[in-house]
């Protein structure tokens, strides 16, 4: 057990920083935000420019150590401080009052679904306007200001608005500590007339502080490992099951542990994809009800006693409600309490402390393995046809699965991407990221904008739907200023497919866009891109030659048409199974 966690431990420096040195004056209320920024890990600030916050902005950039980069619009910049995070294990965000405040909401409340601390700074009004009864531009017509902050306040664990220097260092520091303990969002409004004031409380040098660490209540904890292990071990045959909040538990190491003590059989739900090693000798797939990967579902389902370790259970990750889980088969395990069957349940038991110690309590039980082993039959490929046969897209998703190594990281846009994307087997440190529990169309582009400029030494490939980059196309242009290397994958085939297997209507078709052309245009000649548009698989073969070889330094931007009614055989069944519970009449009255 660590004495104590620096902020962002794990995911950061776990050392004492040296002192951070920046172009600023010192003792200032910007020059702090921005030491304490860079403490934190974070190294890039996606910023879009407004009047309130641009004296901030120049405080942000006299920092040597922090590099802002500057977004087409304020929901990219949020989605940028996403997929940062996503790598990074914290991000941060920088726009103008309302106006841009109200613009970055949507990306805010998807970090907070998907439990990533996000640093949202908001340049505010002069200190002097605040109870001046006066109406500010940006603003709605009123006199009140607080509108912003009402609007954070339900998707943001902390606000902090900043209008009087004496508690200033206090907010600030308390706003970032939080959003790293409790894994969200924040929300810091700064006046725009206060970052370059001097002011005792900014000490030359901000001391480096600590976040308190969790300990387990230790009976709690003895009590849940003896009542878990006991179910487990009169189990025949047990499995193992991987969620999202392994993230926010830090508990992926943990994870591993158990399941080398204990021989079950390793799964991952869709939306934890990436946080379970699919090299494990004794992974078998991602379970997701009815569309899991083959022979997965029928072995988790089957299986009596399931471990699901940081599961969040909704519409979209149950396919409708439709799981074939029994709850006293069930032991949950989240980041700070564990549940057996229908009871008992224990609190304050944090989910490394519980892993590690379930670990060796448990009997070895290889049972649910073996059978998955005899029942096992690999997977087919996808029939061969003529030259010039129109590409599939399960043929595109064979040639990625190819490409994938240690070096590269997969980024799955909402749509049918999500089916695609998990069927792909991830070599060892691939990463992985989707948005599943918000599933917000667009995220992608923003997300691969910031996931690529924290994890420099992996190459992104994004999957991207035509709807959906429709929505958030523009900072393509802000990854070609940034010298990225992403190679995207954009899926023309004419509308919303995951809609239309939801339920259809005319409104799921789209306007189609001559996609590699507008890229081409953003592009201007400035920075490395390079575009194609590809039809067949020979097409394909040869732009996935040219992106991995010769434009291996460039942004590779491969079009490919598909027919609009090409899709997973997984997005078919779990279309029609959310359309079930999306029609459920209401309950008599």
């Amino acid at each position: 057990m660590e004495s104590g966690n620096k902020i962002g431990s794990s995911a950061h420096p776990t050392s004492l920083l040296p002192p951070v040195r920046g172009g600023g004056s010192s003792g200032t209320l910007g020059r702090h935000l921005a030491r304490r920024l860079v403490e934190i890990g974070v190294k890039d600030v996606f910023s879009v420019p407004g009047d309130f916050n641009l004296t901030l902005l120049d405080h942000l950039i006299a920092e040597s150590e922090l590099n802002l980069i500057g977004c087409c619009n304020e929901l990219n910049a949020g989605y940028a401080a996403d997929g940062y995070a996503r790598a990074k294990g914290v991000g941060a965000c920088v726009v103008t009052f309302t106006v841009g405040g109200l613009s970055v909401l949507n990306a805010i409340a998807g970090a907070y679904s998907e439990n990533l601390p996000v640093i949202c700074i908001v340049g505010g009004p002069n200190s002097n306007d605040y109870g001046s009864n006066r109406i500010l531009h940006h603003t709605i017509g009123l006199p009140d200001f607080s509108q912003e902050l009402r609007c954070f306040q339900t998707i943001t664990c902390a606000q902090a608005v900043v209008n009087n220097l004496d508690d200033a260092h206090e907010l600030i520091d308390t706003a970032i500590s939080t959003a790293l303990k409790e894994s969200k969002p924040v929300y810091i409004s700064i006046s725009c007339n206060l970052p370059g004031i001097p002011h005792p409380t900014f000490a030359r040098e901000p001391v480096p502080f600590f976040i308190a660490p969790k300990v387990s209540n230790q009976l709690g904890l003895e009590a849940a490992v003896d009542a878990t292990a006991d179910f487990l071990n009169k189990a025949v045959k047990p499995v193992l099951v991987g969620g999202p909040k392994l993230r926010v538990a830090k508990a992926q190491e943990a994870f591993v542990e158990l399941a080398d003590a204990s021989g079950y059989p390793i799964a991952v739900m869709p939306s934890g994809k990436g946080l379970v090693p699919e090299h494990h000798p004794h992974f078998i797939g991602t379970y997701w009800g009815a569309v899991s990967t083959g022979f997965c579902g029928e072995i988790v389902e089957s299986s009596d006693a399931y471990v699901f370790v940081g599961p969040i259970f909704n519409d979209y990750s149950s396919v409708g409600y439709s799981l074939l889980i029994k709850k006293e088969k069930s032991i949950i395990v989240q980041p700070n309490r564990v549940t057996i069957g229908n009871g008992p349940s224990f609190g304050w038991v944090f989910m490394t402390d519980f892993l590690s110690a379930l670990a060796k309590k448990l009997k070895r039980n290889s049972t649910a393995m073996e059978n998955y082993r005899r029942i096992f039959i690999p997977p087919g490929m996808p029939l061969k046809h003529g030259d010039d046969e129109p590409l599939r897209v399960n043929v595109l998703f064979k040639h990625i699965q190819e490409m994938l190594s240690g070096d590269s990281a997969v980024i799955a846009e909402t749509g049918d991407s999500w089916f695609n994307c998990l069927k792909l087997r991830l070599p060892e440190n691939c990463g992985y990221e989707f948005q599943m529990q918000y599933g917000s169309i667009g995220w992608s582009v923003g997300a691969t904008l910031g996931y690529a400029q924290a994890a420099k030494e992996k190459r992104v490939i994004a999957c991207i739907g035509d709807g959906s980059f429709q929505v958030t196309a523009q900072d393509i242009s802000t990854m070609i200023r940034c010298g990225q290397r992403n190679i995207i994958f954009l899926i023309n085939n004419g509308g919303y497919t995951i809609e239309v297997e939801i339920h259809d209507g005319p409104y799921n078709v789209i306007k189609n866009w001559n996609y590699s052309g507008l890229v081409d245009a953003i592009h201007n000649g400035e920075g490395k891109c390079w575009t194609t548009k590809v039809r067949t698989e020979n097409d394909l073969k040869e732009a996935i030659v040219t992106a991995t070889g010769g434009e291996k330094d460039s942004l590779c931007f491969i079009e490919v048409v598909a027919h609009k009614d090409d899709t997973s055989k997984e997005l078919l069944e779990w279309g029609s199974r959310v359309a079930s519970a999306n029609s459920r009449p209401p309950n008599p009255q």
